[in-house]
């Protein structure tokens, strides 16, 4: 176990200002250039180095005014470490709990946070743990606003892998939300439902969980249903609505990638979806184009289907072709055919 005044390489550990189940953040500062200041993550937890060794490798090379960089590693030291920018402030989940961000400041956050894993995408990381704990917010942003550049910082690469590399049993999550499942890497609260199956990723993993972090910004609360955030907050604009459901959807139907989410944010509304003109129908109530599939129009709220399909456990509604549910994985019943419209 780590302690204060511990010396870590070239670093002398002052504060443990983190820790999780499996290990612990520290503040530390050069053992002579005393206003050098770090944050040294620390596994307390023999299976814990996997992950160190998994983040250290991932953010190696990441240089991004919206990652936290890495400035040493040891995997092999007695305790194994890595050495990581300090960032002083607090990490999302407060500003959340307390609800202290207003609607502009939570997409403020959520365009830097995008910049940061479009930016690790580009480089073939996909995160795979999104979440408010794992979204610093610099002390900065008191001063100058969320919008200003890089006091919103993305850490915790522990579960991060290479893209179409599969989530693998095995993976050992940070989250003590995990408990139950640590065979899936990740907090399930944040899983896109390709992941919670095991399946092949890519970087709409996380562009998922950013749909649930905004969600929680813009309302307090995680998504449930097809509740959207404008349904327990009215000052929320529709737009937003709109990007939210992009985000927060199966797999075929979300934003492709964490550059097309931040374009919606920056345009103030999602692109069109890309329908093929032969392959869509338009709404009959506000004529904008639907996927045949739909059983509600997602611009307007028309129904669409003679017989809407919803799971019986959860209150969702499935795709016509489900069969399970995306949200709670109850067995559907046989699909209804859609009536075209």
């Amino acid at each position: 176990m780590a302690q204060a005044n511990q010396r870590i390489s070239e670093y002398v550990l002052d504060e443990r200002v983190g820790a999780g189940t499996f290990g612990e953040v520290w503040r530390a500062h050069h053992h002579v250039w005393n206003d050098q200041i770090v944050g040294i993550k620390i596994p307390t937890d023999a299976q814990y180095v996997r992950n160190l060794q998994r983040e250290g490798a991932a953010i190696h090379g990441l240089i991004h005014p919206n990652i936290v960089r890495a400035l040493g590693f040891d995997p092999y030291a007695d305790p194994a470490y890595l050495v990581m920018e300090y960032v002083p402030g607090t990490s999302l989940r407060p500003l959340v709990r307390e609800r202290k961000l207003s609607i502009d400041d939570a997409v403020s956050v959520m365009r830097q946070v995008l910049a940061g894993l479009q930016h690790a995408h580009a480089a073939g990381i996909i995160h795979r743990d999104v979440k408010p704990e794992n979204i610093l917010i610099h002390e900065r942003a008191l001063r100058e606003g969320y919008a200003a550049e890089g006091v919103v910082k993305v850490t915790d690469f522990g579960l991060g892998r290479v893209a179409n590399q599969t989530s693998a049993a095995g993976s050992i999550a940070y989250s003590a939300s995990m408990n139950d499942r640590k065979d899936i890497g990740g907090t399930l609260d944040y899983m896109s439902p390709e992941q919670r199956s095991g399946a092949e990723l890519d970087a709409r993993a996380d562009v998922y969980a950013c749909g649930v972090v905004l969600y929680e910004m813009l309302t307090g609360e995680k998504p449930a249903g097809t509740e959207v955030p404008s349904d327990l907050n009215p000052a929320v604009p529709k737009y937003l609505d709109e990007v939210f459901r992009r985000a927060y959807a199966r797999l075929e139907k979300r934003f492709a990638t964490a550059g097309e989410f931040l374009a919606a944010l920056a345009s103030s509304g999602p692109p069109p979806l890309p329908f093929q003109r032969s392959a869509y129908h338009a709404c009959p109530h506000c004529r904008r184009p639907v996927d045949p599939t739909d059983q509600f129009c997602m611009h307007c709220g028309m129904q669409l289907a003679a017989q809407v399909r919803r799971c019986g456990e959860c209150g969702a509604y499935p795709d016509v072709h489900d069969r399970y549910c995306m949200f709670c994985g109850t067995a559907l019943d046989v699909p209804r055919k859609v009536v075209g419209v």
